[in-house]
């Protein structure tokens, strides 16, 4: 008895790989095995870097506040203490929002935080 391929679920399974590997630099979007290393990268490269864009957007929010403190006299960490004391609870990206957007609010912002 001849043996059994099921062509059509390994032909499926190729092109849904393939199709995912589109755009990719030569051999990485047209040899299976190739593609499938290479998809299994980029997944890896997409989930830990979902966790490390939430780090750099932090940081630089952090950054951002610390420029706009400076220049009303005060500093991020006396800021932010300031603002605890006082229990404002706003975030850190509603504050560099702020700062960039805003400076004259971000102003009122520290005046009311009285650092």
């Amino acid at each position: 008895m001849p043996r059994s391929q099921n062509k059509v679920a390994s032909h499926r399974r190729r092109k849904r790989i393939l199709a995912r590997a589109k755009g990719y630099w030569g051999a990485r979007s047209k040899v299976l095995t190739v593609a499938k290393h290479h998809l299994d990268k980029a997944e890896q490269h997409a989930y830990r870097d979902r966790r490390t864009k939430k780090r750099e957007f932090r940081t630089l929010w952090i950054t951002r506040i610390n420029a706009a403190a400076r220049q009303h006299g005060t500093t991020y960490s006396k800021l932010i203490e300031a603002l605890n004391k006082k229990g404002i609870e706003i975030n850190r990206r509603v504050l560099a929002d702020l700062a960039t957007r805003s400076p004259e609010a971000f102003g009122a912002v520290v005046k009311f935080a009285n650092v």
